[in-house]
């Protein structure tokens, strides 16, 4: 048996290898690729394995894996931070959807609670697809991205309650409300143990193991960690996968929790895909076949119902169409919490095997219709925003504005328009104000605009890709536009509706990556800076000058890398600046000191303070007040109060001390 097994093993192993290859060509989420092989593979396939049952077993050790990283990568701070999308956005979804379901299912005369159960199986999204696909879009940054991250770290957490709760939906327990009730008070005490813990016991632990500098040993205990505290809530009467997460919440808490997750994420990523494997086996491709049009039908509905849903809760949170629609898209499929959830339902009766079959082809044609709806997302919201559909129904494409003043209609013109108010606009802003430069912010997020409207920020809200959004801030009127957002996508669409109201504008446009720079300016924008070189020609600047490379010698370089796209950082070639020679000097330190109304010093001129002869130091400038003087001559006269900034080596910082103290009696 053992034998059988493991050909069976090395059988899923190598056609999975093939199948992942063909849709890493083709694009296609590796999932998938899992998904069809044991579609092909199982018993209802080609009929290659039949140990369906070891299969799940190995599947299950996935689904504790992944619980246990979901727990170690959630972090009460980080919650805290983005509350208001998890708790509102994520409970509209859910709620909705397990409403909607619950209603369907009563008036085709099925039991409630059969309907409640069935709608928290729909109501989950796949985290694993959705992030994999929007970190290789690089919109993990963007509005939608956000607003998905959000509602999907909900739904890992309900998946939790769900669990628990299944039993009671199926009518298992005697009494349901005492039944609830030690529910209650067993995961009041685990929370408890968890809390106890995570605060005192395993960082003591941990760091008793880390002292060791055993790797092998820490790798261990982790497992170990998670595979105990599992069994402890299952002997519980809870869930193995509840304990799995609680013992990543434990060790989430301690300073060891990301070298943990690294040692963890390639036993995750192995079992897991055994779990997809699983899922794909027990789908009966003559079930599928027999039924194809109600599963057709029902696969529809649940998109549309969760790209209702979805919309809703975006919406919810203040932002506009366009953020809406790609939130939706993302987070209308059936995830794979489903699955597991499932089971539970199949085990208390609240799933036939018909309805089971149903499920499975219906969830796992859902996740194969993600990518192409996540890729269609940028045009069908474009369409959706042309249409003539009335504000109430389009997010709050604009939020009640105040009646515009004599003086902010005035200052509206040549000025600065901002798009976006995250950290790089709020710098921005913050430096037109210290040059005296009037300047208009558009940012899609509402709760970001009224917290700094409070503050009397120029901040209004909007998609800022609609023409009649950006002529809120006159932007037919400004002179600088600088486009500060993180998704591509639609800083392309804000750069053709700007080019249409205002070709005359000079448009700055930011972006994260270098190839993104020839579209960028074919469509319209003056130049297009990138995150990812900008912050090398900064940390290169600062190592020109540590080495005393002359100021416009690196002002010469900056520019060169800028001048031809940053190709010279591609393959860096720069003849004109040399730095060994001052790698010899590398004692010398440029140092200031203040003079005090006693030194020695004062009253005298720079050719009569000897210092360079004396000391070796070179004076380079001197800071009075306000004001730097840096076009010193012999004849520059040093002043109580006054600040030195010299050159010399490292020892004159203890020679020199006493010239610009009082002098001693």
């Amino acid at each position: 048996m053992e034998i059988a097994f493991l050909k069976e093993l090395i059988v899923i192993l190598g056609l999975s290898t093939v199948v992942v290859m063909v849709c890493q060509k083709l694009k296609i989420p590796s999932i998938m690729g899992f998904l069809l092989t044991g579609v092909v593979a199982g018993p209802h396939g080609l009929g290659l394995v039949h140990s369906v049952h070891e299969v799940e077993m190995i599947a299950e050790i996935g689904i504790v894996f992944l619980l246990f990283t979901i727990g170690i990568e959630f972090s009460f701070e980080h919650l805290l931070q983005i509350r208001r999308t998890v708790l509102q956005g994520g409970f509209l979804q859910v709620g909705l959807t397990i409403l909607a379901i619950a209603v369907g299912f009563t008036l085709f005369g099925q039991e409630p609670n059969v309907g409640i159960f069935a709608g928290c199986l729909i109501a989950l999204s796949s985290t694993a697809i959705v992030l994999k696909l929007m970190q290789t879009r690089l919109e993990m940054e963007s509005p939608h991205g956000k607003i998905v991250l959000g509602v999907l770290i909900f739904q890992d957490l309900v998946i939790v309650p769900m669990m628990l709760l299944t039993p009671l939906l199926a009518g298992k327990a005697d009494n349901p409300g005492l039944s609830l009730l030690i529910l209650g008070l067993k995961s009041v005490a685990v929370g408890l143990g968890v809390w106890i813990t995570s605060k005192w016991l395993m960082p003591r632990l941990l760091f008793q193991i880390v002292k060791s500098r055993n790797s092998e040993l820490f790798l261990l205990s982790i497992i170990s960690i998670c595979m105990v505290v599992a069994w402890l809530t299952s002997s519980l009467g809870l869930s193995l996968s509840l304990g799995a997460f609680l013992a990543g919440l434990i060790i989430s808490e301690s300073e060891y929790s990301h070298q943990a997750m690294s040692n963890i994420l390639p036993f995750r990523d192995i079992f897991i895909s055994f779990f997809f494997v699983s899922i794909g086996m027990l789908l009966d491709m003559h079930f599928f076949l027999a039924h194809a049009g109600l599963i057709l039908a029902l696969v529809a509905g649940v998109l549309l119902l969760k790209i209702l849903t979805g919309y809703i809760a975006s919406a919810s949170l203040g932002y506009p169409l366009r953020t809406n629609i790609l939130s939706a898209l993302a987070l209308c499929q059936v995830g794979e919490f489903a699955f597991v959830l499932s089971k539970s339902g199949v085990e208390f009766g609240l799933l036939s095997p018909q309805n089971y079959q149903l499920f499975l082809a219906v969830s796992i044609c859902t996740m194969a219709l993600t990518p192409p709806l996540i890729a269609l997302g940028p045009k069908t919201s474009e369409m959706v925003t042309r249409l003539p559909i009335p504000k109430r129904f389009t997010g709050h494409l604009t939020l009640p504005e105040q009646p515009e003043t004599a003086a902010e209609a005035e200052s509206l013109r040549n000025h600065l328009v901002i798009i976006g108010y995250g950290v790089n606009g709020q710098n921005l802003s913050r430096a037109a104000k210290a040059g005296g430069i009037h300047y208009a912010v558009l940012e899609a997020n509402a709760q970001t605009v009224q917290a700094f409207k409070a503050q009397g920020e120029p901040i209004h809200y909007g998609d800022a890709a609609q023409p009649l959004i950006l002529e809120q801030v006159r932007l037919s009127q400004a002179r600088v536009a600088v486009i500060a957002i993180s998704d591509p996508d639609a800083t392309r669409r804000i750069i053709a509706a700007i080019r249409q109201l205002n070709d005359r504008l000079f448009l700055i446009v930011r972006t994260r990556f270098v190839k993104e720079i020839p579209e960028l300016l074919k469509l319209g924008a003056d130049r297009v800076v990138p995150e990812e070189f900008e912050t090398s020609v900064e940390i290169f600047s600062l190592v020109l000058r540590k080495y005393f490379v002359p100021e416009e010698e690196i002002l010469n370089f900056v520019e060169e890398v800028r001048a031809d796209g940053y190709g010279m950082l591609r393959g860096l070639k720069h003849e004109k600046v040399s730095v060994k020679e001052l790698q010899e000097e590398e004692e010398i330190e440029i140092f200031s000191r203040r003079l005090e109304e006693k030194s020695p010093l004062v009253g005298q001129t720079l050719l009569e303070s000897n210092l360079r002869q004396n000391y070796g130091v070179t004076v380079l400038a001197i800071r009075r007040d306000a004001q730097l003087i840096s076009n010193l001559d012999i004849h520059s006269r040093f002043r109580s109060g006054d600040v030195l900034v010299m050159m010399g080596h490292a020892q004159i910082l203890t020679d020199t001390a006493s010239l610009f103290r009082a002098a001693e009696v």
